[in-house]
C-alpha cells in the first residue's frame, strides 16, 4: 500500500489556474502551489496577479489575458505554458455573472458569460490535452455552480451557462479520460467573493443561504482545498464525469 499522503502530493506537476486574481480561484491556485506544483495563474487584472505571485514566491508565474476573448485562446494558451511547460492540471475558476434579468439580458452579457463561463474552459483544455495525452496524465477543474441545477433571480444567462459546464464535464470525461485525463467540476455554494459581493452585503439574505444548507453556514474559502486537491491529484485516478457540490448540503435539501 502506498504512503496516502502521497496520493495529494503535487511535486513535479504543473497547474494553470484561472480567475487566480482574487475568491476562489486564488485561494485554488495558492493550495496547488503550497501542495508542491508549479501554478500559473491566469486573469485579467495584472496587479492583482502580480501581488499575488510576490507572495507566493517562484512556484508561480502569472498571465495577464480576458479569457473572454475566444480568438485569444490559443496565444494565450502558448503564454501560460511558456514559464515551467503545459500543466498536467487546469482548474477553470474564471468566470462572471452580469446578473441581467431574464427581460434585459443583452447580446453583450450572454456572449462574454458563455464565452469566459462555458467556452473558455472548453477551448483552453483543448488547447493542453495534446500534451496531458503525452504524458498520460492530466487533471481538469471546472466550476460548476448551484445554478448548474438550480434557476436564480436574474441568472438566466449565468445558470444556463453553468448548467453547460455540468454536461462539458461530462463530455470531457468521455472524450479524454481513456487517455488518463480525468474531467471534474467542482460546484461551490456561498462562499464571500467579489462574484457573490451582492449576496453578502444583505445581512438577510445571507443568513437565510445559511439557513437552506445542511451545515448551517455559508462557505469559507479553506472548505475548497480538500475536494480541489482531491481532484488535481492522483487521489481521484478513477473519479471523472462528476459535479462535486462543495455546498454545505445546500442542494441536498
Amino acid at each position: 500500500m502506498s504512503n496516502p499522503a502521497a496520493l495529494f502530493d503535487l511535486t513535479g506537476r504543473v497547474a494553470c489556474v484561472t480567475g487566480a486574481s482574487a475568491g476562489l480561484g486564488q485561494r485554488a491556485a495558492t493550495v496547488l502551489a503550497r501542495a508542491g506544483a508549479k501554478v500559473v495563474g491566469v486573469a485579467r487584472r495584472a496587479d492583482a496577479l502580480d501581488a499575488w505571485v510576490n507572495d507566493v514566491g517562484d512556484a508561480a508565474a502569472v498571465v495577464a489575458a480576458d479569457l473572454s476573448q475566444r480568438d485569444q485562446i490559443t496565444d494565450i494558451a502558448g503564454q501560460i505554458a511558456a514559464p515551467f511547460g503545459a500543466p498536467d492540471i487546469i482548474v477553470h475558476a474564471a468566470g462572471i455573472n452580469t446578473r441581467e434579468n431574464a427581460d434585459d439580458v443583452t447580446d453583450a452579457g450572454w456572449d462574454v458569460t458563455m464565452n469566459l463561463n462555458l467556452a473558455a474552459p472548453f477551448f483552453l483544455s483543448q488547447a493542453f490535452a495534446p500534451a496531458m495525452k503525452k504524458r498520460g496524465w492530466g487533471r481538469i477543474v471546472n466550476f460548476a455552480s448551484l445554478q448548474t441545477t438550480r434557476a436564480f433571480p436574474d441568472g438566466i444567462s449565468y445558470g444556463a451557462s453553468k448548467a453547460g459546464v455540468g454536461q462539458l464535464t461530462r463530455a470531457m470525461a468521455e472524450a479524454w479520460s481513456k487517455d488518463g485525463i480525468t474531467a471534474n467540476a467542482i460546484g461551490p455554494g456561498f462562499f464571500p467573493t467579489e462574484l457573490t459581493g451582492p449576496v453578502f452585503a444583505d445581512p438577510v439574505r445571507a443568513a437565510r443561504n445559511a439557513a437552506q444548507t445542511c451545515v448551517g453556514r455559508n462557505g469559507a474559502l479553506s472548505d475548497l482545498d480538500g475536494p480541489l486537491l482531491f481532484l488535481c491529484s492522483d487521489a481521484s485516478a478513477y473519479v471523472t464525469g462528476q459535479v462535486l457540490m462543495v455546498d454545505g448540503g445546500f442542494t441536498a435539501k
